[in-house]
């Protein structure tokens, strides 16, 4: 592990590094970008497109908003491929079928193993173009076995051992819960990120679990949800 870097997780590192950022066009990854800005460090945004049915609104959602959060240390979008369909088969990420809706547990929207295959495509690449660091916005609380510290220092190791040389993996926002991080956004339009498995004409549905998440992220935050969502009304939402 890369102790120069950081110890034990700590929220953000203390020596200006060149990362590659793991981003979609969430809220996570979008205050993701501009806390590493913040921080001093240039940002490669890396996208990685692997199916899913959600991916074109997303990735049009991401690319507005790397136009808002444009900056002299924000390189260009990095797209890269890593498809799932011969792991994941007929799961509903991939088919748009019984998508885990607003009254799901949280744990129902988990994709497999996916921060282990999104982290080594871009540790990989991160080492190819002479990036120190891998960073994406997990948060606290996120209940999946490849979201958690051990996992993340982990594959730290395993990432440095890989490419031959120091690899920090970052997790600058997981000290922090949705609502937390939706006061941190500042300026940056929450109306135009996105978060929705089960689009609706490119829209939120309004009725999957990540848009009841939305919900209560706003909510919970104090602040009135921007978000365009398609019309039909939520489903109730679970209790907390």
């Amino acid at each position: 592990m890369n102790e120069q870097v950081r110890s034990d997780r700590e929220p953000l590192v203390r020596e200006p590094l060149c990362v590659v950022a793991l981003v979609s066009g969430g809220i996570e990854s979008t205050v993701l970008v501009k806390e590493l800005l913040a921080a001093g460090h240039t940002v490669i945004p890396c996208y990685v497109e692997a199916g899913l049915c959600w991916e074109a609104p997303e990735r049009r959602a991401l690319e507005g908003l790397l136009e808002v959060l444009a900056h002299e240390r924000l390189e260009d979008l990095v797209v890269l491929s890593m498809p799932v369909a011969d792991c994941y088969r007929d799961h509903w990420s991939l088919t748009g079928a019984a998508v885990p809706d607003a009254a799901s547990p949280d744990g129902a929207v988990e994709l497999p193993g996916r921060n282990l295959l999104f982290l080594a495509k871009a540790a990989v690449y991160a080492a190819d173009c002479g990036a120190e660091a891998v960073a994406l916005g997990s948060l606290k609380g996120n209940p999946f076995p490849d979201a958690t510290a051990a996992f993340f220092a982990a594959m730290e190791e395993a990432a440095s051992q890989a490419v031959g040389r120091p690899m920090a993996v970052l997790t600058p926002l997981a000290h922090l819960d949705k609502a937390e991080v939706l006061r941190r956004a500042g300026p940056v339009p929450l109306d135009r990120t996105f978060s929705c498995i089960a689009p609706l004409d490119g829209l939120h549905c309004g009725r999957c679990n990540k848009c009841a998440e939305r919900r209560r992220g706003f909510a919970q935050a104090g602040l009135a949800d921007p978000t365009p969502y398609a019309g039909s009304p939520p489903v109730k939402e679970p209790t907390a």
